[in-house]
């Protein structure tokens, strides 16, 4: 299993400057590849390999005058940027072919300056990690690392990130061996919300932090400051990197409580069971920005990440299940609810339910049911395929997770 060790380092002025040098060169070379291979393919419709299309863009390029500035950066990142080329175009294939699950890839773009966030990879050949904790980068330096953590193996490779508010991460790919977890014995279904963030099946009630809702005097200043300077000027550039970091603290605590809440679902239950929201068709909404602000897909991905790791279940249900409108006792579903309404009475058996608490628990029963019955595969018409945690972090080594588009055609059978 491939996981990603992130942290905060500390260049040097100088180091700085080399970085950004670094970001340009790679940036350069990757937009040349592209050129070129945009070029023959308008030409005769052909393919150039990563080979010949390396030594085209950096070991004939160094040759010019052109691009003799090529050689001043490690030939490492300018390496890893072909591939970087090479990986994004294997992706649009796969992904227009049907190998590739998930939503579609498109064709990849040109990478400019202005971009917010530069990143560059170094390989085994591009870095080390010196006895005294400090990270020495291919004609860069030995950079201060703050660490939080000892990495569990060697790294693989290296990615210096550069954000929009000025900072500089160094994330490592690590081999790790999973974890598994002591058997929880309980299983537990979440209806996600942005009143409450989430309720349990089990009654447990997570609030919804809102952070970015809680941040926004801040950011209201920080942006009306933006809009008063000069365009093109220093006083602005400075500015734009104060509503960049006011938007970073947002991110990094958001981050941060979900990865604790996350933690605890895994630690605490054996299953877990989710309704696949369609949250992009969500965000297009008037609650857009509720709804990017709770993240409920990096939830999601983090749940099932862990789980993976830990040796858990994830199930995800169709998000045409009624959980909303089906009462969890007798199964009578009792047609729509606009949202006010958090509390209604079974018209079949008269029970009373709290409308989240109702549905989670539905949810925990169709996910059970759907685990027993389509291990495999679907097993009733109508019913999504359950999804099982991969055993490698997403985001390193995805690897492609089947997906149900069938519509859910009734309550299910327990």
């Amino acid at each position: 299993m491939h996981l990603r060790y992130s942290f905060r380092i500390e260049p040097t002025p100088g180091q700085r400057v080399a970085l950004a040098r670094t970001f340009g060169c790679a940036r350069v070379v990757y937009n040349d590849a592209l050129a070129a291979r945009k070029a023959a393919y308008g030409a005769d419709k052909s393919r150039i390999s990563s080979g010949v299309l390396a030594r085209r863009v950096i070991t004939e390029a160094k040759r010019t005058a052109e691009r003799a500035w090529l050689a001043e950066v490690s030939v490492d990142v300018l390496q890893s940027a072909v591939r970087d080329l090479d990986a994004a175009y294997r992706k649009f294939f796969d992904s227009v072919s049907g190998k590739r699950s998930g939503r579609r890839f498109g064709l990849p773009r040109f990478k400019s300056k202005r971009d917010s966030r530069q990143s560059v990879r170094f390989s085994k050949n591009g870095f080390r990690l010196r006895a005294d904790g400090r990270l020495n980068l291919a004609k860069i330096g030995d950079v201060r690392v703050r660490w939080s953590r000892p990495l569990p193996s060697a790294p693989s490779s290296v990615t210096v990130i550069q954000d929009a508010a000025g900072r500089c991460f160094a994330s490592f790919v690590v081999e790790v061996e999973p974890a598994p977890l002591p058997s929880a014995g309980t299983e537990v279904g979440i209806d996600l919300g942005l009143s409450t963030y989430a309720v349990l099946s089990d009654g447990t009630v997570i609030g919804n932090p809102r952070f970015l809702r809680r941040a926004e005097g801040r950011l209201r200043k920080a942006q009306q400051a933006l809009s008063r300077k000069a365009k093109g000027s220093k006083n602005r550039a400075k500015a734009r990197v104060r509503v960049a970091r006011v938007h970073a603290q947002v991110a990094d605590a958001r981050r941060d409580w979900l990865h604790k809440e996350t933690s605890r679902i895994v630690r605490e239950n054996q299953a877990v069971y989710l309704e696949d929201l369609a949250v992009s068709g969500l965000a297009r909404t008037r609650l857009a920005k509720s709804v990017h602000d709770a993240g409920w897909a990096a939830f999601r991905r983090m749940l099932e990440d862990k789980a993976a790791r830990a040796g858990r279940h994830v199930g995800v249900v169709s998000r045409w299940l009624p959980s909303s409108q089906t009462c969890h006792v007798c199964w009578t579903v009792d047609g729509k609810k606009p949202l006010h309404v958090r509390g209604w009475t079974c018209g079949g058996c008269g029970a009373v339910h709290d409308r989240d608490l109702n549905a989670s628990r539905v949810i925990l029963a169709a996910g059970q049911a759907d685990r027993r019955n389509a291990s495999g595969g679907p097993v009733r018409p109508g019913v999504a395929i359950p999804h099982q945690a991969g055993p490698v972090e997403r985001g390193t080594h995805p690897k492609p997770q089947p997906v149900s588009t069938g519509r859910q055609a009734g309550v299910p059978a327990l």
